[in-house]
């Protein structure tokens, strides 16, 4: 027995070494350590070569930190890890391309708006101030603003959002599927091709004369598409359980939509006002046929001309003066206020009707 144990240890294969199943990674500070390096060649390589511009030397920097990124980590951990590192590298600069325009144009808008906002701004109209005189405010073109996107939405959102329930509950046949179509064109249509009917139509035809509510309608009509078709694509995520549980207790279709379909998707209808909101809030080119502009207050949107922010801010600039500039970006901070104010109330209105769901 000995012999045979010795024979067989003696013929058994070496022991295999054991190997660690992680492989070799980059250590945690080598990102920061080659962004730094990266800056000072893009700097460098800037002074030397004179460019002028920073974001030529930015543009220098970041080539030079993907491409020694790239070939560090297929040095380090393989061709396979390089290229996860450069695809995540790459959405992080798509994200900060889309991001910089828009921190740029805030902070453009608010420290340029910021010093002309004040209590008298915001509570007087601009009769009797000319265009290179201090002075004057956006009363009237808020109290338009507000007046038209209001009676807008009480066009568009009852019938937008009545539209999406009948495609996705009852619609079927040519009928739905002509909807459908038509929806998708007034998607597409431009501001003032909206503008050009109203005005064709209202004011032409029916000798109607400027007002408001003319453009409050021609605001209605590039809404409603986005209604419908946000709502609809909110509808359709409903499970179809939902609704075949609250049929199968007896409860009526048209209540099972009311009580159980509407509140489940109001997030998303929620999230799709506010998409059609902020279009026409800042709309410029329906307003300017249709309300005409007005430098005084005027309270009543069935009649007469009016103002609005977006008109406001384009008369202001046209008008080439310092002061009028300064008055131009203040009324672009107030809209922007405006739009963020109904994004918010829209969003705690969508929260308060969402379905309460425990742990």
């Amino acid at each position: 027995m000995t012999g045979r144990t010795t024979a067989a240890s003696e013929t058994a294969p070496p022991p295999v070494p054991r190997t660690g199943l992680r492989r070799p990674r980059l250590p945690r500070w080598s990102m920061a350590a080659l962004g730094i390096g990266s800056l000072a060649i893009g700097v460098g390589a800037g002074l030397v070569a004179d460019l002028d511009s920073r974001a030529q030397w930015g543009l220098i920097a970041a080539l030079v930190f993907v491409s020694a990124t790239f070939w560090l980590a297929a040095a380090v951990e393989g061709r396979r890890y390089a290229v996860d590192r450069l695809a995540a590298i790459l959405v992080w600069a798509c994200f900060v391309v889309a991001v910089v325009p828009l921190a740029s144009l805030v902070w453009e808008t608010v420290s340029r708006g910021l010093p002309g906002v004040d209590w008298y701004f915001l509570t007087h109209s601009m009769n009797g101030v000319l265009s290179w005189q201090e002075g004057g405010g956006i009363y009237h073109a808020i109290l338009g603003t507000a007046e038209q996107v209001l009676i807008a939405s009480l066009i568009a959102l009852p019938l937008g959002l009545l539209t999406a329930v009948y495609l996705v509950e009852y619609g079927t046949g040519r009928l739905a599927k002509a909807i459908t179509f038509f929806v998708d064109v007034m998607t597409g249509i431009p501001s003032i091709v909206a503008g050009l009917f109203i005005l064709s139509l209202w004011i032409m035809m029916l000798d109607f004369g400027y007002s408001g509510f003319a453009g409050a309608m021609a605001l209605s009509i590039l809404m409603m598409p986005i209604v419908v078709r946000s709502t609809e694509e909110m509808l359709k995520l409903v499970p179809n359980e939902l609704r075949e549980a609250s049929l199968a207790m007896g409860v009526p279709k048209w209540r099972t939509i009311l009580k159980v379909v509407l509140p489940t998707a109001i997030g998303g209808i929620t999230t799709g006002v506010m998409l059609a909101l902020a279009r026409i809030a800042g709309e410029t080119a329906p307003i300017i046929l249709l309300v005409f502009g007005n430098h005084m207050i005027n309270g009543n949107v069935f009649e007469g001309a009016q103002s609005s922010l977006p008109l406001y801010v384009y008369e202001q600039w046209g008008y080439g003066t310092e002061q009028a500039y300064d008055r131009a970006w203040a009324a672009a901070l107030v809209l922007i206020v405006f739009v963020m104010l109904l994004n918010l109330g829209a969003r705690a209105i969508a929260r308060w009707k969402s379905p309460k769901t425990g742990r």
